[in-house]
């Protein structure tokens, strides 16, 4: 089948996250192994940050990708942003040992403000938008308060690296495969406040409580591991997560744009139309079923009195992160 390419723009191109990103959406990890791409590299207007994308542009010319049909290059928002169908905005001031989430609200709300405007006046109009830059749910909640015109529903942040960072940790006390854990569901803020709600999820079609009967471990050391997962790595690498944030990129887009196999879910923080008693308009991640092109929240999933607690929480959190941002939303 001979498919039309599509448009991918990539902020922060050059970047840890976004260089890796690169490749993968360019060997069909992303959009599917016959889905042609031509993509829209962004950098900012730094001597130093726009000859490292010539050199990214150049190794991407030298891996021959079949799918890759073209390369734009930019650090101007309109060029980069104009005709896109997905954008991916990578492009944000990491989070570095001993910064605290409000900093970066300050340092990166700025650039969402512009990034928005600039995908209102030039993306097509079937454009979606996934934000990994951190904190990538009050991110993206700035990016769509100032991209009039195009639906909320369009936009996203990705909580799936939490997904797969709690899939791990319910693989290995279970001494199972990875595979066999699903219905994972991370809820409310990619922080340190997220809930992975292990009540929710199976192992081999089991629930966890019935498989890992460590209620100790469960409501403890394994939430807390995986909210604390990324300041783990920053202490050991003295760097933010690239190649696992990247993995999860790829995991998202895969899943909104291909059907949800059967009886699962996954997850990623969508524009909350108030379900579950979610306040309106947070940019809060729920577990999501698609058929590919439109996204769903999964309904009546069971929250007894210990998820609700947790989940209150995060929803605090966004809470108090959008007043702090108020001044930079437009509605």
């Amino acid at each position: 089948m001979n498919k039309t390419p599509i448009r991918i723009a990539v902020t922060g191109a050059a970047g840890q996250i976004g260089y890796s990103l690169l490749f993968r959406i360019a060997s069909g990890a992303a959009f599917g192994p016959d889905q042609p791409v031509i993509l829209h590299l962004i950098e900012v207007p730094d001597e130093k940050a726009l000859a490292a994308l010539n050199g990214v542009c150049m190794e991407l010319d030298d891996c021959a990708f079949p799918l890759l049909k073209g390369l734009v290059p930019t650090s101007n928002l309109d060029e980069g942003f104009r005709g896109v169908n997905w954008a991916l905005l990578v492009g944000a001031v990491p989070r570095k040992a001993g910064m605290e989430r409000k900093d970066l609200l300050g340092i990166n709300g700025k650039i969402f403000t512009g990034q928005g405007n600039a995908i209102a006046k030039n993306a097509e109009s079937d454009i979606r938008v996934l934000v990994v830059g951190n904190p990538c749910n009050t991110n993206s909640l700035i990016a769509a308060n100032n991209a009039p015109g195009v639906p909320k529903e369009r936009f996203f942040a990705m909580t799936a690296l939490d997904e797969n960072r709690a899939k791990s940790q319910l693989a290995k006390k279970a001494g199972v495969d990875v595979t066999e854990v699903s219905n994972l569901a991370i809820w409310g803020n990619h922080s340190a406040t997220m809930y992975p709600d292990f009540f929710n999820a199976k192992i081999s079609g089991q629930p966890v409580p019935s498989v890992i009967k460590d209620e100790a471990w469960l409501k403890g050391d394994f939430i807390t591991t995986v909210q604390q997962r990324g300041a783990a790595i920053i202490k050991a690498r003295g760097l933010s997560s690239a190649a696992s944030a990247t993995n999860a990129a790829v995991n998202t887009v895969y899943k909104l744009t291909h059907p949800t196999p059967a009886g699962d879910w996954f997850s990623v923080a969508v524009c909350s139309p108030g379900d579950y008693g979610i306040e309106k308009n947070l940019i809060f991640s729920y577990p999501i079923r698609t058929d590919g092109k439109k996204w769903e929240i999964v309904q009546n999933v069971p929250l007894n009195d210990f998820s609700k607690a947790k989940i209150a929480a995060t929803e605090n959190e966004l809470k108090e992160e959008k007043s702090l941002v108020a001044d930079l939303l437009l509605t």
